[in-house]
Parts: C-alpha cells; structure tokens; sequence
C-alpha cells in the first residue's frame, strides 16, 4: 500500500515530465546536459559550449539542408539498424574513426549526433568531443534511434 501511495505520489508530481518523455518531446533543459563542457576559445575570449538539442519536427528540415546523421552507438547496434545516410561513430572507437572523418566532413556541416534515446549520454559526449574538435554546428536528437524507428521513418541495415 506503502508503495502504491508513493508511486502515485510520484507520478502526480512528475506528469508533465512521463508525459513529454513517452511522447519524444525532449526531457532534459538546455541548462542539463551530460558531457562535460567543451572549452573554445575564439579571439581571445574562451567559452564552454555544448551541442544545442534538435527536436524531431526540425529534423528534417536540417537533413534537407544537408546536416548529417551521425550514430553514437555501438557498431552492432548500427549494424542492426540505423536511419538511411546516418554513418557511424561508435564512442568507444571514436580515436580510430575520428581522425578519417574528419578528413571527409567539413567543420561547418551541420551534425546531427544520437544514440539508443533518452538517457543515453553518449550522444552528449560525442557531441562535446566533435565541438572541441572543430565542428561548429553540432546538434543532439534525444530521442535517438528509438524515436526514429518509432516514427516509421527509413532505416538501413548493415555498413552503408
């Protein structure tokens, strides 16, 4: 009984939040991120930036732009499935895939990092990486991968 008060209790005081979560919305404000700030200096000023969040309904706007998908998960995991163009960039192999595309992707293109959704902070830490590397427009869809493929929009299988 004890537990059934406090789950209600706690789900009353959380609504808005479940709610947002089960329906994509993004959960964390822009003052909560996960990776650590990227130090950047420009002139003489130095600054920490974080990836800025996209939301699904300005997705696809930028991908038509051009911005490219870039997955954090593990390589099986994009083996598995992935979004249609998203090319992989696994966290934990980040210092052997990093130095090649960089050489491919140019540092004003837009970058679109996710993972296996929310909570996951990987995408978070990639993004912080790529900013410190360079890369000026780096974006993270939170709901990742799960919200993609919930929206039934293209998927790929295997190394694209």
């Amino acid at each position: 009984m004890l537990c059934a008060l406090a789950l209600t209790v706690g789900f009353s005081i959380n609504y808005q939040l479940v709610m947002d979560a089960f329906s994509g919305k993004t959960v964390t404000t822009p003052g909560e991120k996960t990776a650590p700030p990227v130090t950047r200096t420009t002139s003489s000023v130095v600054t920490d930036a974080y990836p800025d969040l996209v939301e699904l309904e300005e997705l696809d706007e930028l991908l038509a732009e051009g911005a490219l998908l870039v997955d954090a998960r593990n390589l099986a995991a994009y083996r598995i499935s992935h979004p249609v163009g998203a090319v992989p960039m696994p966290l934990k192999e980040l210092t052997t895939r990093l130095p090649g595309f960089m050489q491919q992707v140019p540092r004003d293109r837009v970058l679109i990092v996710y993972c296996s959704g929310f909570g996951c902070p990987d995408s978070f830490d990639l993004g912080a990486r790529l900013l410190r590397e360079g890369y000026q427009q780096v974006r993270v869809f939170e709901g990742g991968f799960p919200l993609w493929r919930d929206e039934g929009r293209p998927l790929a299988e295997g190394l694209e």
